[in-house]
């Protein structure tokens, strides 16, 4: 194993070879993603689309948990178009790349890190996980896990976690399908994976096996995103419940809520 690169927010190693890259969030306390992660990120997969041994990505938080999901200073009016859009930039990057891609998740995995730990192809976590959409908390919504989170637990499920807002243990969320594997050594897990699964067929295979299973996401992405953000930028962030979550979490006190 080396280091194969690093940019402030994620550190980048090189496993089996070049066949598995090892993708580590950083930088930060609860390993927030914010517009600096967020673009170093889409650099990796974009990085890692170009790269024609590759079989595998693993994402992982640094420390006790994956990460406590996007920033919530960044979705201040005056920030949340550019973080929204450059957030779905992301997911538009990951379908491209059709890299399969594993997540490793201990402790929290919440709001924009969920989305993303869903969006991707394997989730192995840890027995102490937790995960949530807690957006509705802020008075806001999650516009990837709104369209996506269904196609991996079912509407009902992905429903209850998008308007509750709670948060669940690993084994609920093996239970909705949310996680593929709970085990004390998640990371761990996920290269055994990628080593008896992955490494011995084509990378080139690999990729049009993704893209196959995955043929029609790219549009309905396309589709469904620019809905959502029609929804999130255009409707909701012009009300005052929307502005109130946000500085009330800010604020650290409770949020009072104008139902407007």
């Amino acid at each position: 194993m080396r280091t194969e690169g690093a940019a402030a927010r994620v550190r980048v190693e090189t496993l089996e070879g070049g066949a598995i890259r090892r993708v580590v969030l950083t930088g930060s306390k609860g390993n927030i993603i914010d517009t600096e992660m967020n673009r170093a990120l889409i650099a990796v997969f974009r990085e890692a689309g170009g790269a024609p041994g590759l079989k595998a990505v693993l994402l992982e938080g640094d420390g006790a948990h994956f990460s406590y999901g996007a920033s919530i200073q960044e979705h201040l009016p005056d920030q949340v178009a550019g973080m929204l859009r450059g957030f779905h930039d992301l997911f538009r990057v990951l379908i491209a790349s059709a890299v399969p891609t594993l997540v490793s998740v201990r402790g929290r995995c919440l709001g924009g890190a969920l989305e993303l730990a869903a969006f991707c192809h394997r989730v192995f976590a840890a027995p102490d996980a937790l995960l949530g959409q807690p957006e509705i908390a802020l008075g806001l919504f999650a516009p990837v896990a709104s369209m996506f989170l269904r196609e991996r637990v079912g509407r009902g499920a992905a429903e209850d976690l998008c308007l509750s807002g709670r948060t669940i243990g690993a084994a609920e969320a093996q239970r909705i399908g949310l996680v593929d594997v709970i085990t004390d050594d998640p990371s761990g897990a996920a290269l055994a994976y990628a080593h008896d699964h992955l490494l011995p067929r084509s990378a080139t295979s690999l990729r049009h096996a993704v893209r196959a299973v995955r043929h029609d996401l790219a549009a309905r992405f396309e589709a469904d995103i620019a809905a959502q953000e029609r929804l999130y930028l255009g409707d909701l962030m012009k009300t005052a419940d929307a502005v109130e979550g946000i500085r009330a979490f800010l604020e650290k006190r409770r949020p009072e809520w104008h139902n407007a």
